[in-house]
């Protein structure tokens, strides 16, 4: 690899000395600088679009352009004549001024090439077919070429450092928005423009008065074959590994008109590709946002799923996912818009794993720990939405959306413990919700606006848990405060849980229009949660009845019956004041909490008011650069699980007794942000610095069996304050056909907690570090050079901790004879702790297609997935008592043959 290194790195100067700059300014006819101007520069001889640029706020311009050569320089500007220019370069640098006159006729100079990038306000442009060079394949491909968009290791799309809230196709949102489902299923060939709609309003009628500057949408333009007909792709794939025989079928179809699309994504492999992973299921929000998301309220309803396993990067030691996906837009009329989506996912996943487990204090009489475990996972997860616009003028709009959640999952684990033997958990679950959304936006006159947003959630949880412990000694302690019969051959112990809950989140906003500097808002709000919570723990016995225990400790409760209710009710007041650069939005909301419990016949009540305060600074320092400052004040509530006072059975080594007592947490958020991109040179540079304080923040006192990893916890209103601090930054720069970037992570967080009556104070400390240089040719191959380094650093007291992750890697392709795509990919991972190297393994990738030209229907693939049969690999995990590192067994080396079709 260092070897390969060199070769690119020498590459890369002979074509650099095989350049010149010819640069200059772009003015209008009275002399005064053109700002975002386009210049390009088509080669005379290839007649090929050589370079391109876009001028600064002082109209200077710069292109790199090959020596001895004739070049034809265009420049155009809204609103301007376009102009053509004669260029013949030798071996100097150039200079070329350039005036445009004001456009008043309709005679222009014929557009041959179209420019690469084009800026038109708050929405840039990219051509595609200025950035790929063949190998693309899907959406993510393509957006990785394009100057300050970038796809995520989690399939995101970012612009300028920013997470992306939307993506359409022709102005028709994609499975509402998801941009990892679009990332990984668009074809790129269908791809003709990429419009970054910055500033974006979901509500036009809210675009003057709610802050937007954080909001960025894509929308993509299809090419003019792609509309009106069916466009995309259907693979089918075999293969084998291990006397296991493979397959995979992939079919993606999409069609686009004015009226309506729909779109339809399947997936059913056994090779471990996974289109959408559980993850993905929970973090799809399908749209939704809370009413209340800016109130200085959090409410949390907790989260009763399983304990699942997850997977480590996609990775497993068997993987079998079926997904499909679809999603339809129409639109009857022009005021009124219908749409929706339908997602299931099923998945058959099999997980190793070892792990060694070093707990907080070696006083305390805690045994470390090594584990190894053998996972079976069924899971499947629907889900459907339905939304309706209308909008009937462009003062009225009516949004309704409902949003329904289904899944049936189960866990079955057998576990080995250097404590407690060997172990078998099962856990099951079939939860579903409920969303719905209603909204109304009405405009009175250009003075006055209101919106009312409502939303009610309805979700109901059954997890079942059961365990076997094999070793009735090393778990005797246990059984014996829990009142289990100890004359049976083994510990067979289970827990049956329920937990519903109702919420309504509802506010109305009006906004008054003092000026055009300044606005004031005004905000009436609610939210009312219900939640019941049952529970028991029980114990099968030998002859297959049901044995209702009765614990030694808790006061004998091992069940939970209980309601929990809270309410919010506030009003919220912000003025908005735009002076020169600076944008200042102060405000306040004042609150009516209310917050009771019910339980075994007695009544828990938290009525109290508070002010919350919150400041809001934008400084605007160019039309892309700006700095934000950020500082608000939140109250936080818990669900009713850390309420239930009867002891629940989070896993056979983990039991936790709720406290009725509890209250809410207090804290101060503060941040600031400095984002910044650069058109004319391609700089682009983000940067985030973030502190919180919390006081009252509820942390467990826990209480570990006597030479065991047992441990019985029980939650508090801590009184010394945990903080949070993080920083992070990333420097980006492309330079003609190279992009570097640079980019670092911080972040620290302190806690207090109580373990077997000693407090202790955590501290955690982690460092990620990432370098990357990346190539964007036209016809030469490609490449992407990458380094990542990574410390966990754990101090818990007694004991401190570090773990070290380094990890190079390289990716590469090539478009060979214009019909035959090659593609690798390579990453070497190290993982250590201070002492030593605890393994280190590495992943290499290849694919070999063959498609006779661009026009073909059919293409031939082949490739191999984990050429070198690595068979795990290693990370490393800090909780609230302990530290880990895990060993994960991964999927053998396979090899496919795929044959797909474009439509």
């Amino acid at each position: 690899m260092k070897r390969f290194t060199i070769v690119i790195f020498l590459c890369l100067a002979s074509l650099s000395f095989a350049q010149i700059k010819l640069e200059g300014v772009v003015k209008d006819s009275i002399g005064s600088p053109l700002e975002l101007a386009n210049v390009i520069a088509i080669n005379q001889g290839t007649q090929k679009l050589d370079s391109y640029g876009i001028t600064n706020d002082d109209g200077y311009y710069r292109l790199s352009l090959e020596k001895n050569t004739n070049y034809k320089i265009q420049v155009s500007y809204i609103g301007m004549k376009t102009t053509q220019v004669d260029v013949q370069t030798e071996e100097i640098d150039l200079t070329q001024n350039v005036t445009l006159q004001s456009d008043t006729t309709l005679d222009e100079i014929e557009l041959v090439y179209e420019m690469p990038v084009t800026i038109k306000g708050d929405t840039i442009v990219y051509n595609a077919d200025s950035f790929t060079s063949g190998t693309e394949r899907k959406l993510g491909d393509v957006l990785n070429k394009l100057p300050g968009v970038e796809v995520n290791d989690d399939g995101q799309i970012e612009v300028e450092g920013k997470a992306v809230s939307k993506v359409m196709v022709e102005g028709k949102d994609f499975f509402d928005g998801d941009s990892k489902l679009a990332t990984q299923n668009i074809p790129a060939n269908a791809v003709d423009k990429v419009e970054v709609l910055k500033n974006y309003a979901e509500v036009g009628q809210l675009s003057g008065v709610t802050n937007n500057q954080d909001n960025i949408a894509i929308n993509i333009k299809l090419k003019a074959g792609k509309k009106n007909f069916w466009f995309g792709n259907v693979t089918a794939g075999a293969g084998g590994a291990d006397d296991k025989p493979l397959y995979l079928a992939q079919p993606k179809l999409f069609h686009y008109s004015p009226e309506h699309s729909l779109n339809f994504i399947g997936d059913l492999n056994n090779i471990g590709e996974i289109a959408f992973t559980r993850r993905d299921y929970f973090n799809f929000t399908g749209g939704f946002r809370n009413p209340s998301r800016s109130s200085g309220t959090n409410i949390n309803l907790g989260s009763n799923n399983l304990g699942f396993l997850t997977l480590q990067n996609n990775r497993a030691k068997d993987i079998n996912t079926k997904f499909g996906a679809a999603n339809f837009s129409y639109s009857p009329k022009k005021t009124l818009d219908l749409s929706g989506f339908a997602i299931f996912l099923s998945s058959r996943t099999e997980l190793q794993e070892n792990s060694s487990v070093i707990y907080t204090n070696p006083d305390l009489n805690i045994p470390d720990e090594t584990t190894e475990s053998h996972t079976a996972q069924r899971s499947d997860l629907a889900m459907a939405k339905l939304s309706a616009k209308y909008k009937p003028n462009t003062d009225n709009q009516l949004d309704y959306d409902v949003l329904a959640r289904t899944s049936k999952e189960s866990q079955d684990q057998l576990f080995f413990s250097s404590v407690n033997g060997n172990i078998n958990e099962f856990e099951n679950a079939k939860p579903y919700s409920i969303h719905q959304n209603l909204n109304y936006y009405y405009t009175l006159d250009e003075a006055n606006i209101f919106a009312l947003e409502v939303q009610h959630l309805l979700q109901d949880e059954d997890p079942f848990y059961n365990a076997v412990l094999e070793d009735k000694d090393s778990y005797a302690n246990t059984a014996a405060v829990l009142g289990f019969d100890d004359m049976q051959t083994f510990y067979d112990v289970a827990q049956e849980k329920r937990v519903k809950s109702n919420q309504l989140d509802a506010k109305l906003d009006y906004w008054k229009i003092l000026n055009t500097k300044s606005d004031i808002n005004f905000t009436w709000g609610t939210i009312y949660s219900k939640q019941d919570f049952n529970s028991d723990i029980f114990q099968f016995l030998d002859n297959g009845s049901t044995f209702n225990n009765e614990s030694t400790i808790n006061d004998g409760l091992d069940v939970n019956a209980i309601g929990y209710r809270f309410s919010d009710v506030y009003l919220g007041v912000h003025y908005r004041l735009k002076s020169g650069i600076f944008t200042f939005t102060p405000g306040f909301s004042a609150h009516a909490y209310s917050a009771k419990n019910k339980q075994f016949g007695e009544r828990f009540t938290d009525n109290f008011f508070r002010l919350l305060p919150d400041f809001n600074t934008r400084i605007q320092l160019k039309k892309s650069e700006q700095i934000i400052f950020n500082y608000g004040m939140r109250t936080q509530f818990t669900d009713v699980n850390q309420f239930a006072s009867g002891l629940v059975l989070n896993s056979y080594r983990s039991i936790f007794s709720g406290n009725p007592e509890l209250e809410s947490a207090l804290s101060h958020q503060v941040n600031l942000s400095y984002f910044s991109f650069n058109m004319f040179n391609y700089t682009n540079v983000n940067g985030r610095l973030s502190y919180s304080k919390t006081v009252d923040r509820i942390r467990t006192t826990s209480q570990f069996q006597p030479g065991s990893v047992v441990r019985v916890s029980t939650p508090f209103n801590s009184d010394l304050a945990d903080e949070n601090a993080s920083a992070s930054g990333r420097f980006q720069k492309t330079l003609g056909k190279f992009r570097g970037t640079l980019s670092g992570n911080f972040n620290y967080s302190k806690f207090n907690q109580i373990v077997n009556g000693i407090r202790s104070v955590n501290e955690n400390y982690s460092h990620s570090y990432r370098g990357e240089l990346r190539t964007n040719f036209r016809e030469a191959p490609n490449f992407e050079l990458g380094y990542r380094y990574s410390i966990q650093d754990n101090d818990q007291g007694n004991r401190r901790t570090k773990f070290f992750t380094k990890a190079p890697s390289i990716e590469f392709d090539a478009l060979i004879f214009k019909s035959v795509t090659f593609k690798t990919e390579y990453s070497y991972n190290s993982f250590s702790d201070e002492d030593k190297k605890i393994n280190d393994f590495e992943f290499w990738d290849a694919s070999l297609s063959y498609r006779k030209n661009t026009d073909s229907k059919w293409e031939y693939v082949i490739k191999a997935t984990n050429l070198l049969d690595t068979q795990s690999q290693n990370t490393s995990r800090s909780g609230n008592i302990s530290v880990s590192a895990t060993e994960y067994f991964i999927q053998p080396r396979f090899i496919t043959f795929r044959l797909r079709y474009e439509l």
